[in-house]
């Protein structure tokens, strides 16, 4: 058991990751998490490419597949729910917007608390957060919301995109936040009738997208919506306020719109932010590093956050593993050898959302068009080209 302690804020996926890793090389281990308990379902995400090798190498992959998603492709409708496109994984290779590999984020977590449970006892604190950090060569000092302090080795902020404990260690979110354009929001519904069992399927209007995704319970589905709209600070807390907006903006969008609008008013697990990106001048500053969307954010639209949070979250428990006693020269090499990952995942594919959700009736008939075209017989090879990401030689370490 190493003397080394890290403290963990957010007990997401990027969290989880590494208290996993650390506990496993013998770590002392506290994670703090603002949600009174973890959160069940939420959106798929995907692990593909170095986050599926490094999922492996935990040891994920066999509680992954237990909960995996059985995803065939992605259809794409007209507001009549006529189709005029479609991409199965398998013509992708899993490399096209549907991976081979999709899991509820909730799953995903679960996954990684039960082999926590496995890999040793760290103090696990839910319900509390980080309110103040005091920084010395020795250590840092932590006041927390519930009134606790504690001295430990290493602070790691992995409490996403909007990160508290980034802005106490690095300064204000607007030096490194960048506003993408639009938002987006996901919620449960009940399936819709018509929707072929095991395809996500898409419908697009003037500046906004109704995408409907098979969940794990055939009697339900996930109503993903992304809207391209001037940024409005007001609502960020004000959930009145971002439904009215929803509301607006779907109005006559046809298709099953009249059913996620009626279905918003009730959802339980309503979820509405940002398109956000994240860029930082460095991940670490004296003890404090950034783990996940708090360093690096790409946006949903890159579809690489989980790959990012998984591979990041490898990558910093290997190197604090391999030398406890020197937290700096770990940190330094951790972000020397995530950069060049997080360079190619960061990156929004197909001229991010003024490609997606065009503005001009011109503009978006051209986009089904050209649908139709790339997801041709004759031009499939090629659109999956496109698609394949980027060989930028990246080698997952082995540690």
């Amino acid at each position: 058991m190493s003397t080394t302690h890290v403290l963990i804020a957010g007990g997401g996926i990027a969290g989880n990751a590494l208290a996993l890793q650390l506990l496993r090389a013998g770590v002392q281990v506290t994670v703090v998490e603002r949600a009174e308990a973890p959160r069940p379902g939420g959106q798929a995400v995907d692990l593909r490419g170095p986050s599926k090798e490094a999922a492996e190498r935990m040891g994920l992959l066999p509680g992954i597949r237990r909960h995996q998603l059985h995803e065939l492709g992605l259809v794409y409708v007209d507001g009549s729910g006529r189709e005029y496109a479609r991409m199965s994984m398998e013509s992708m290779d899993g490399t096209g917007p549907v991976a081979e590999i999709e899991i509820t984020r909730g799953d995903l977590n679960q996954v990684l608390l039960d082999e926590i449970a496995k890999a040793g006892d760290p103090d696990y604190r839910y319900g509390d957060w980080i309110e103040a950090i005091e920084q010395n060569p020795e250590g840092a000092d932590v006041t927390f919301a519930s009134g606790r302090t504690g001295r430990y080795d290493l602070v790691v902020a992995a409490d996403g995109v909007h990160s508290a404990t980034r802005r106490l260690a690095f300064g204000p979110e607007e030096r490194f936040a960048t506003y993408l354009e639009g938002y987006c929001a996901f919620f449960t519904i009940p399936t819709p009738a018509g929707i072929e069992p095991g395809w996500m399927a898409m419908h697009t209007v003037l500046g906004a997208a109704i995408a409907i995704r098979p969940d794990r319970d055939p009697a339900t589905a996930k109503a993903i919506l992304t809207l391209r709209t001037p940024e409005n600070p007001a609502l960020r807390r004000d959930v009145a306020a971002q439904k009215q907006l929803i509301r607006d903006m779907l109005a006559g969008a046809g298709w099953h719109a009249r059913l996620v609008l009626e279905t918003i008013e009730h959802a339980d697990d309503f979820y509405f932010d940002s398109l956000t990106r994240v860029d930082m001048p460095s991940l670490a500053t004296g003890r404090v590093v950034l783990l996940g969307d708090a360093g690096y954010c790409g946006s949903p639209m890159t579809g690489m956050g989980t790959a990012m949070a998984i591979v990041g979250a490898y990558l910093l428990a290997g190197e604090i593993a391999s030398t406890p006693g020197d937290l700096t020269g770990a940190l330094a090499r951790y972000e020397e050898k995530v950069t060049p990952f997080l360079a190619t995942a960061k990156q929004m594919p197909g001229g991010g959302i003024k490609m997606m959700l065009p503005s001009s009736r011109v503009v978006a008939a051209m986009g089904r068009f050209s649908m139709r075209i790339l997801t041709s017989p004759v031009v499939m090879p090629l659109t999956r080209k496109m698609f394949m990401p980027k060989d930028d030689g990246f080698e997952l370490p082995v540690y």
